[in-house]
């Protein structure tokens, strides 16, 4: 996934471990006057890379911050399809927003979903409650976008949240599970068939998970069937995997995943998708397991706000990354359609990009705040792009670093450490640490658990 942000930010510690929080011991005292009623009052939609962000730069900044999210936790979102496919628990890749933000006394939190934004009269309505700002900003992030047939999910989850991931994670070992005990030859095939729609970072990375699994970590546990043999199909509807990347990434991915045994079709549409399996045109792909990665949707809260939005839903945001006329309403990761001044593109919606993004609006916040500026002063936003990443499998990779290109294990082990970098704290890492090395040295995985729903429900 393109999840190379800066080395050092700026608003982060560069101490390590020291990410997004610290020691409880160290955390300054909560009091009043810690945010005066008469500072101005941030009100911050969403937890993730651009909303934490924010709400860290403003650490020093003379206001009020109130963030709201629905989940009680922060989420590394480019390992989630880790937890998916057993290499990692939830744990290990999220952390308590209220943790995160224990040494700001300045920051409430509240766990709530947002019902309503009302931009004119500056109120939000979240949890029954009503909470009045001087300045909102945005951050509700994505959710899954099926082109229209919402009847798709039930039969193909996406990956957003830590329950989708389990959900996923139960679905394949269950597959397996069943598919030992099972007579039929036809049923057992489709047990053993795994269906990933969408050929970018999401669908390659979990293909590329699966085929690993399959082929490495559990042919040995299984008596009666060879889990070698199981099928993983890989469908992209344009012409290539991983499209912002470049060409030849692109065809060495595809490459490395048919290497180990991904069946990878580009150009092809999945016209119907049911507990039977997948339709390719006329025909049947015929499996209990297809999970969605072909497309996101901004979240309904910007649906709610006076401004033009793309079909996708984003916010069409000015330079300053605000709703047109609407100075005090940012609007930051997924959801802004942003156009970097200097090269004209799309800022892509990645981690860093909302990470960026998140420290720009605070700056300018905390300068208005101060008296400096005005909001007629705010400079463009410039995203920084430090590079994209993507990994197929063990001592597998793609890189993208400014003119740079290169693949295999130096991109793998790039993406490794990046991403061990960026996670919340040193539990995480050190218990990231520690999974893949144990995974590397043994081809095991440590978190093959079948949770949630009794094995005795249904298939599909």
């Amino acid at each position: 996934m393109g999840i190379l942000p800066h080395l050092r930010p700026r608003t982060f510690s560069s101490r390590p471990g020291r990410a997004f929080g610290g020691n409880i011991s160290q955390r300054l005292p909560y009091t009043t006057n810690a945010h005066p009623a008469n500072s101005r009052h941030i009100l911050i939609v969403g937890g993730g890379f651009a909303g934490l962000a924010c709400a860290r730069a403003l650490a020093r900044a003379p206001v009020r911050i109130t963030l709201v999210d629905r989940n009680n936790h922060h989420l590394f979102q480019p390992l989630l399809y880790q937890v998916a496919t057993a290499a990692l628990s939830p744990a290990d890749i999220a952390a308590p927003i209220r943790g995160v933000l224990r040494r700001n006394a300045r920051a409430e939190v509240l766990l709530a979903e947002v019902e309503s934004i009302d931009a004119e009269a500056r109120r939000v309505v979240a949890g029954g409650r009503t909470l009045t700002y001087d300045t909102l900003v945005l951050a509700s992030g994505t959710e899954h976008s099926y082109f229209g047939h919402e009847e798709w999910e039930a039969s193909a989850p996406g990956l957003k949240s830590i329950d989708e991931a389990l959900e996923i994670r139960r679905r394949m070992l269950l597959g397996f599970e069943r598919a030992e005990n099972e007579p039929d030859a036809d049923e057992r095939r489709r047990l053993m068939t795994f269906v990933i729609v969408g050929g970018g970072p999401t669908g390659v990375e979990m293909a590329g998970a699966i085929g690993e699994i399959a082929t490495c970590a559990i042919p040995r546990d299984f008596r009666h069937i060879d889990t070698r043999s199981a099928r993983i199909v890989l469908i992209e509807a344009g012409p290539r995997l991983l499209p912002a990347f470049p060409e030849e990434l692109s065809a060495r991915a595809q490459r490395d995943l048919e290497s180990i045994g991904v069946e990878v079709r580009t150009n092809t549409r999945v016209t119907d998708i049911s507990p039977e399996g997948a339709m390719v045109g006329d025909a049947l792909i015929g499996s209990r397991h297809v999970i969605w990665a072909a497309g996101v949707r901004a979240s309904s809260l910007t649906a709610q706000l006076p401004c033009e939005r793309d079909r996708s839903g984003r916010v069409l945001v000015g330079p300053d990354l605000c709703v047109p006329g609407h100075p005090e309403v940012f609007v930051l990761g997924d959801i802004a359609r942003v156009v970097d001044p200097k090269t004209g593109l799309e800022v892509p919606g990645v981690a860093p990009a909302a990470m960026q993004m998140g420290r720009y609006a605070a700056r300018q916040i905390d300068r208005e705040a101060r008296g400096v500026q005005t909001p007629a002063e705010r400079p463009a936003f410039v995203y920084r792009d430090k590079g994209l990443l993507a990994t197929i499998g063990r001592g597998k990779a793609v890189a993208a670093i400014g003119k740079s290109r290169f693949a295999g294990l130096p991109a793998w082990l790039l993406w490794a450490l990046v991403h061990v970098y960026f996670l919340i704290n040193f539990r995480n890492r050190l218990s990231v640490m520690l999974g893949w090395a144990w995974a590397y040295l043994f081809f095991e995985r440590g978190a093959r658990l079948i949770t949630g729903q009794r094995v005795s429900q249904p298939r599909g």
